[in-house]
């Protein structure tokens, strides 16, 4: 089939994939991350439907483990093609719902096993490090300041913070209403340190960048919501200032966050709370990561572990 025919074909099949995301955000509450994803991953398997001739209704299970070959082939990582797998069995679970297919064909699938990946975590003498980076003279420093004292207290994602609403946080009783995947509701406790930079945010920064009057609590230059790539760009750059070699994600201080408080004893059901994990088997990831940099420490100030 030619490039444009393949073209052709699969888009006629983005009205099935729109209802399938639409019927996702009503039933879910799904993010708009994960609706992207979603679209991204139907859409690349109707291309690769689209190359056999084939369109989304009439795939079979050899076709699944085509696709899947096909990722493998190309090195996908195993979370990527396993996150796949589990958009495939909603979509065609769909479409049995809505009576445009008789057979699931993702049934007889056996989804990738998936070895343990712990996070990097940085240390806290690295935290203290990155959190005194900003410099409190400069207005849209301080800002930050206060954003990266509030993610290290309550180890918000970085999409909950930039969307963070003003009315969402209760300064005298130390409190943040999150608002999380699933549009769950959490409360999560605030620590003094946090407090006092957030009032010191509310006071001297956040007059000067709200000049329209927006409800969200950390305003961007212009006075909008900040995107999480732009806050992502300067937690960076705070690290390169402060000579943090260590691999930084979104999520860096979430995983310290959640890390420090294991290492320090916290029991893993009041993490799982904290971190608005739905399953307490995500939040075991953090007691394999503690585990892990105790034998680190071990190793390197024992005598006799050499």
């Amino acid at each position: 089939m030619k490039k444009n025919g393949i073209k052709h074909q699969v888009a006629k099949q983005f009205p099935l994939i729109d209802d399938f995301i639409q019927h996702l955000w009503l039933e879910k509450g799904l993010s708009q991350n994960t609706q992207s994803a979603y679209q991204t991953d139907l859409s690349q398997f109707a291309h690769y439907l689209a190359s056999l001739q084939l369109e989304l209704e009439t795939a079979q299970p050899d076709h699944i483990r085509g696709f899947l070959a096909q990722l493998n082939a190309q090195n996908v990582g195993k979370p990527s093609v396993a996150r796949k797998l589990s958009c495939l069995r909603k979509f065609y679970h769909f479409l049995i719902l809505e009576k445009l297919i008789a057979q699931d064909p993702t049934r007889l699938i056996e989804s990738p096993k998936r070895g343990k990946s712990l996070p990097k975590v940085l240390s806290e003498q690295e935290v203290d490090a990155l959190l005194d980076a900003p410099n409190l003279e400069d207005y849209l420093e301080l800002r930050d300041k206060a954003m990266l004292e509030l993610l290290y207290a309550t180890g918000l994602r970085v999409s909950e913070l930039v969307s963070l609403q003003y009315e969402q946080i209760n300064l005298n009783h130390g409190l943040v209403r999150v608002i999380g995947k699933g549009n769950k509701e959490r409360l999560v406790p605030l620590g003094e340190v946090a407090r006092e930079f957030i009032q010191v945010y509310l006071k001297f920064s956040r007059p000067q960048l709200n000049s329209q009057q927006s409800p969200v609590l950390f305003l961007s230059k212009r006075g909008q919501q900040m995107t999480r790539q732009t806050f992502w760009h300067r937690i960076k750059a705070y690290a390169i200032r402060v000579n943090i070699t260590s691999d930084l994600s979104p999520h860096t201080l979430r995983h310290a966050f959640a890390t420090h408080l294991v290492n320090h004893g916290a029991d893993l059901r009041v993490v799982q709370s904290l971190l608005g994990h739905s399953d307490l088997s995500t939040t075991q990831i953090y007691t394999h990561v503690a585990k892990e940099r105790l034998q680190q420490l071990h190793q390197q100030h024992h005598p006799r572990a050499k």
